[in-house]
């Protein structure tokens, strides 16, 4: 009976001690657990407050869209240009100036993000690429004896479209003109002087009607003047046309008509009414153009081209 128990007592006090070494492992758990779990907290709260951060820094670094050759124009009776400033288009996607030397032209891009240098080098010329010149060969180019393709600069840059957003634009111009051309149009940038479309009018088969009834602004086109045989500034690469649904070229025509171009124009031959894109002596693509010795097809006597911008060779 005595050892009964003394049995039953040690049975009795074993018990107890396991429930308390039960108890005691699962305090640790329970610690560990909350430490975790405020660990993590900490962490979450640091990445929320440094994320911003980082995603501005990522912005401000974006890689250097490819720059050209050519150095930049200095304003008549002026020193260098003023750094552009951005138009403020609606916010449409932030991309890296890499990703954007990539999209094509016509893109809508968000520059909000970008310092007025990383907008500059969007602004740049180069000898016209492989890719480029494929879309040109047997179209706005032909083999001829007055120009070859090493005469000829593939421009990059930005306008600010009808729609107040801004986009990429390409143009073709000659060598000798290529950096006054960049200075013009980073210049329209920085003022949010509104361009419609400015494509490569090989994007029209070189056809010159064609783009200047979608409101293409362009320049470099191997062609005659209409209505002559005489060959275009375009030509050569020395001329650029703004806005030209909004700025005809109106001239007469063999039996005495008037002949307005483009078609879709006619409401824009009266220089003297007031309406939008028009433009004249106060305008700014004349000030600027005119400033950098370019002539305007609006002051000529026999036939208007208020489009049109040239230069002599």
């Amino acid at each position: 009976m005595f050892q009964k128990n003394r049995k039953l007592k040690h049975n009795r006090q074993s018990s107890r001690m396991l429930l308390v070494g039960i108890l005691a492992l699962t305090c640790v758990v329970v610690l560990v657990l909350l430490r975790a779990i405020q660990r993590g907290k900490s962490q979450v709260g640091q990445e929320s407050v440094s994320s911003p951060e980082k995603a501005k820094k990522h912005h401000r670094q974006g890689a250097v869209a490819q720059g050209g050759e050519e150095t930049e124009a200095e304003e008549p009776g002026k020193g260098k240009e003023e750094s552009v400033q951005a138009a403020s288009p609606e916010p449409v996607e932030a991309l890296s100036q890499e990703a954007i030397g990539r999209l094509a032209a016509g893109s809508v891009i968000d520059t909000s993000a970008m310092t007025a240098a990383d907008i500059g080098r969007l602004f740049y010329s180069q000898e016209i690429p492989e890719e480029v010149f494929s879309r040109m060969d047997g179209v706005s180019y032909q083999e001829n004896e007055n120009i070859i393709p090493e005469d000829l600069r593939y421009l990059r840059l930005l306008h600010v479209g009808f729609d107040g957003q801004t986009h990429i634009g390409e143009l073709i111009v000659n060598s000798r003109i290529s950096a006054e051309i960049l200075a013009i149009f980073r210049e329209l940038y920085a003022k949010a002087y509104p361009i419609e479309k400015m494509l490569l009018i090989d994007e029209y088969q070189a056809d010159d009607s064609l783009s200047m009834a979608d409101n293409n602004s362009s320049a470099f086109n191997y062609r005659v003047i209409a209505g002559t045989d005489r060959l275009s500034k375009h030509s050569l690469g020395m001329a650029v046309d703004i806005n030209p649904k909004y700025n005809p070229y109106i001239r007469t025509g063999e039996e005495g008509e008037t002949v307005i171009e483009p078609e879709g124009s006619e409401a824009y031959i009266d220089r003297t009414a007031d309406f939008k894109y028009k433009i004249d002596e106060t305008d700014l693509a004349y000030q600027l153009f005119t400033r950098y010795g370019f002539a305007w097809g609006g002051d000529w006597k026999t036939l208007k081209d208020y489009q049109h911008f040239e230069k002599e060779e």
